[in-house]
Order: C-alpha cells, then sequence, then structure tokens
C-alpha cells in the first residue's frame, strides 16, 4: 500500500515506512528531471542512484563502488566517482560532508536548501527543508558583502529510535 506521505516527507528516514514505493517515488521523479534536462541517465548513474536509494543513509563512494562491481560495472574508483559526481552535480544526489559519503536527494528537480540529519548511531540520514537557514545565512553574508553560492547544513545527533533505545 502506498504510503499517504510522499517520500519527500523527512520524517520518513527515521519510521518504518514502505520504502520500496518512497524510492521508487524518488526514482522516478529523477528519470524525469534527467530526461527534462537533456541529461543521460546511463545505466551505471541509474544503478549508482538505485543503491543509494536503498536505504536513508549516506554511503561512501567505495561501498557504492563495490555493489557496482558486483552488477558488473567495473571495479575502478573512477567509475562510481564519475556516476556519483554526475548525481550531485544534477542534484539527484548530496554529498554528506560529515561522513564523506553520498545520499539520494529526496527531492529531484525541486529547487531547495535542504538541511541533514545524521543519528550518530545507525547512520540514518534525514534530508529536511531549511529555507530560513539559507535566507538567515543569506542575509549574514549580504552584510559583510559575502555571496553564498553553495552551503551544506549537517546535524549529528540520534534519531527517534536510536534515542528511545539509548534512554
Amino acid at each position: 500500500m502506498t504510503d499517504p506521505r510522499r517520500s519527500s516527507d523527512p520524517g520518513l528516514a527515521f519510521e518504518a515506512h514502505d520504502h520500496a514505493d518512497c524510492a521508487g517515488d524518488v526514482l522516478r521523479r529523477a528519470e524525469a528531471v534527467s530526461a527534462d534536462r537533456g541529461a543521460r541517465l546511463t545505466p551505471v548513474r541509474r544503478r549508482a542512484l538505485e543503491i543509494l536509494l536503498e536505504s536513508h543513509r549516506a554511503m561512501g563512494a567505495y561501498e557504492v563502488l563495490e555493489r557496482l562491481a558486483e552488477d558488473g560495472f567495473g571495479n575502478q574508483p573512477p567509475v562510481a566517482y564519475r556516476a556519483l559526481d554526475f548525481l550531485v552535480d544534477q542534484g539527484l544526489a548530496h554529498r554528506i560532508r560529515r561522513l564523506n559519503a553520498f545520499a539520494a536527494c529526496m527531492h529531484p528537480g525541486e529547487a531547495h536548501s535542504p538541511a541533514f540529519f545524521i543519528c550518530r548511531s545507525c547512520s540514518a540520514v534525514a534530508e529536511a527543508p531549511a529555507e530560513a537557514v539559507r535566507a538567515a545565512m543569506d542575509s549574514a553574508a549580504t552584510t559583510i558583502g559575502f555571496s553564498v553560492e553553495r552551503m551544506n547544513i549537517e546535524a549529528l545527533g540520534l534519531c527517534p529510535a536510536c534515542r528511545e533505545t539509548a534512554a
């Protein structure tokens, strides 16, 4: 059964839900965005995105590479890095700097300023809207004559399940 909340609901990352529906929704939107832009979602790029969509957590490039190699796409690091770079450049994935890893974008094709909430225990990653934070940063930057081009907002803590287990 389809979850009435779409994959864009940041809370889904920390809750039980129909993840196949969630991932399928994001993949369909990513395919449409790629087609609209004339960007080629090659088999290796598509598979890299599918791998990232398997769970709400960030994955390192070598973890993605290992999975790509299992699927016959080669085992040289450039295979994964090129696919991941394409996904990030097209807004289909995000780089999670704190983890030196990548996560599928849950809002492909939408202009947005995400914040990432990373569970330090289970490594789940939720992507939540942070337009207010972006606006505050832009305002602060303007006062000193600075223009923000790119920004990553990452928070480390405990997801609801891990917090409950720790209590």
